[in-house]
């Protein structure tokens, strides 16, 4: 694949050519700067903003980057655990543009553009712990055997007020047509998303400029919450970078609009939290989708095989479905948000649902991961998941009918409880060291270890609520 191949100024090892830029500066003379975009393992966006006269630099040569960047918690502190900061002496790697991904962004002034970026050694080779590269390398994996991953993600998300209401909670948002404000749930309400109508026009006209594929918009199973769906890629890494690039257009015109984007899992206590479900298929090298059944009524073992692969590496996988504390407080029964390895058709109860419909676009709907999620490790642990499965012919156990929720613990036996739970999990699996690499599995479990010690050290308001006079 283009991404192995040693770089030099003719030949990115990213696959991105100096064609693609001098072609965007001569048809884009109002640009003047660029953002340039890498994703670390908790899905912010690293980098620099550079002046057009220095975007042929970057295809020529790529960008020197610290080695640091992807060696950061959410908050851009360093974590040393990683051995990517005093270990390496912090040195320069190089970022190379991901093909594709250079657009012009919609309503900045002055005009500017964004590409995003992906690391590598000076001598070319990947570097391991860029979350991009783990997707990668399973998905040359599965090329060896002569599949390609499809797919989309949908992005669920609040529209948040940016001042608080009277006890210092995060409210929903106004309408930004008129202020309107409304407590109700609206799920599906068609007139609500009319108060949004001048912030979602923005949405669409953004992601029309980087050629994001954003569908349909509803309004979500709460006050302020909203989903925008993706259409399907053939290209898995592709589909990823588009919910990159959807979060980060959706976050700018918010801001635009007097408003606040959150991808937290579950910001209100009271509603539902917030999703990304990824559905994800397989297609052979004669373009024939292997999860489709071949005689009605009778599932493809391919997609029995894949199925008992992902309900057999949920409970060690958890830590990248649910990566922050605040992610574990969407696993609430009857919440939408699953909470067993359980599988079924057509059935919101369950963690891998199959959606009802043509078999030839037969697809597991992955339902664990919150929004908060990096959806490049997501899509790379599916995918090693559905591997497993297929090289081990794996059996996914009884399709889940009806309630999912009903006797969900005992379905639950075996996954972890909570987030420290979740990291104890993801330190000891040989299958997601496997899957992200031993690297970026070093990497993000160093992460996630620094983040649970800041969270369980800090002393909450809560806290005084409960004890500073009762005890």
């Amino acid at each position: 694949m283009p991404e192995n191949k040693a770089s030099s100024a003719a030949n990115s090892p990213s696959g991105s050519g100096v064609d693609e830029g001098r072609s965007f500066l001569e048809a884009h003379p109002e640009i003047e700067a660029f953002d340039i975009v890498l994703t670390d393992v908790n899905g912010v966006g690293r980098g620099k903003i550079v002046r057009r006269h220095e975007l042929m630099g970057l295809y020529e040569s790529g960008r020197h980057l610290p080695i640091s960047v992807l060696g950061l918690d959410i908050t851009g502190e360093d974590v040393h655990e990683t051995g990517l900061i005093w270990d390496s002496g912090d040195g320069d790697l190089r970022g190379w543009p991901i093909p594709g991904t250079l657009k012009p962004l919609h309503g900045t002034l002055p005009a500017r553009g964004q590409v995003l970026m992906s690391m590598y050694h000076l001598d070319g080779a990947p570097m391991t712990s860029d979350p991009r590269q783990a997707l990668v390398r399973q998905v040359a994996a599965l090329a060896e055997r002569g599949l390609n991953p499809a797919g989309a993600f949908e992005l669920e998300f609040f529209l948040l007020a940016n001042e608080r209401d009277a006890e210092g909670r995060v409210q929903p948002a106004g309408a930004v047509l008129d202020g309107r404000r409304s407590g109700k749930t609206e799920v599906y309400s068609v007139d609500h998303l009319h108060g949004m109508e001048p912030l979602f026009s923005d949405i669409y006209a953004a992601a029309k400029k980087q050629g994001v594929p954003a569908e349909t918009v509803i309004s979500e199973y709460a006050p302020g919450q909203y989903e925008l769906t993706l259409n399907y890629r053939k290209d898995v890494l592709q589909a990823a970078d588009d919910l990159i690039m959807l979060k980060r257009l959706v976050r700018a015109a918010a801001r635009r609009h007097g408003v606040t984007a959150c991808f937290m899992a579950k910001p209100i206590e009271r509603y539902a939290g917030s999703g990304m479900h990824f559905h994800v298929s397989l297609v052979d090298e004669t373009g024939r989708n292997v999860f489709s059944e071949k005689t009605e009524g009778e599932w493809s073992p391919t997609l029995l095989h894949a199925l008992g692969g992902l309900t057999r590496t949920m409970a060690e996988s958890m830590l990248v479905f649910a990566p922050h504390a605040n992610s574990w407080r969407r696993f609430v029964s009857q919440s939408y948000a699953p909470v067993a390895p359980t599988w079924g058709v057509n059935n919101r109860s369950v963690a891998l649902r199959i959606p009802a419909g043509d078999a030839r676009n037969r697809r597991i709907e992955h339902r664990p991961s919150g929004v908060d999620a990096n959806p490049y490790l997501v899509a790379a642990t599916v995918l090693a998941g559905i591997t497993k499965g297929l090289d081990e012919k794996l059996d996914p156990g009884p399709e889940t009918k009806g309630n999912g929720y009903e006797n969900a613990e005992a379905a639950r036996a075996g996954m972890p409880a909570d987030w420290r739970s979740a990291i104890e999990a993801a330190k000891a699996s040989a299958f997601l060291k496997s899957a992200l690499g031993e690297d970026l599995h070093k990497t993000f479990t160093a992460i996630k270890q620094a983040e649970y010690l800041r969270v369980a050290r800090t002393v909450s308001e809560l806290d005084y609520h409960l004890y500073l006079h009762e005890v």
